[in-house]
């Protein structure tokens, strides 16, 4: 959430003992414990006077960040917090979609599909939007891939063959995974498993993942990556089991 460059800066602001905890923690992406909480202070030119105890500060604080078996870390509470003292540029609607992808990302059981998922999150949050765009296409066409072989697998492979009789039927995602994107959602359209709008939207995602994937001039900001991704939540990782 937090990089070296940014975290050096905050850390060294006039504030108070929480907040200076909770920015610190924000600089990991896993648990830590009190002495690397610590050296990453001091990392950046600043040390937690050693009369502070550090668990207790943490413990009350509401929430905002918790005790697990490895360490300390900070919460989607305490990510909200330090967005509101001014941590993010993202605007509003763009934290809104992180938050309700997270909130997501927990019922996601396929570990391929959480590990993108998840990946584009981080990605969004720290500002890597067209790194955000791939991951969360990837996360939701895995989604769709599964979705075909557990469920309409007969119909899709007829659906492709009448479009295309050389079309090998696939027995697995490895097997549609050989379909270009564009003609998969065409096929899966043609059997009902979405409707022609959520098609078209779909569409737009992929062209956006294209321009994303490649060097390029298209220029992406923080609301066209929310667009994105709530289309991709709404239409896929909300409306599939995964």
């Amino acid at each position: 959430m937090l990089d070296q460059t940014g975290f050096k800066e905050w850390i060294h602001r006039d504030l108070n003992r929480l907040d200076k905890l909770l920015l610190t923690l924000a600089t990991f992406d896993q648990p830590i414990d009190l002495n690397g909480i610590r050296g990453r202070a001091a990392e950046a030119g600043w040390r937690f006077p050693k009369a502070w105890n550090l668990s207790s500060i943490l413990g009350r604080s509401n929430g905002l960040a918790i005790r697990v078996p490895l360490g300390w870390e900070l919460t989607e509470s305490g990510k909200s917090y330090l967005r509101n003292l001014g941590l993010t540029t993202l605007s509003p609607s763009a934290v809104k979609v992180a938050s309700d992808l997270r909130t997501h990302l927990e019922r996601i059981q396929n570990p391929t599909t959480r590990a993108f998922a998840e990946e584009a999150i981080k990605c969004h949050e720290a500002q890597l939007y067209r790194s955000a765009v791939v991951m969360s296409w990837i996360a939701a066409v895995d989604v769709l891939h599964r979705e075909v072989v557990a469920h309409h697998l007969a119909a899709f492979n007829a659906e492709a063959k009448k479009v295309n009789s050389k079309w090998k039927d696939a027995v697995n995602e490895d097997g549609i995974g050989l379909m270009k994107e564009e003609d998969f959602l065409n096929r899966i359209a043609g059997i009902s498993v979405i409707g022609k709008n959520q098609k078209d939207e779909l569409l737009k995602g992929l062209k956006l993942r294209n321009g994303c994937g490649h060097p390029n001039s298209l220029q992406v900001g923080p609301n066209m990556v929310a667009s994105h991704l709530e289309t991709l939540l709404l239409n896929v990782f909300e409306k599939f089991e995964t």
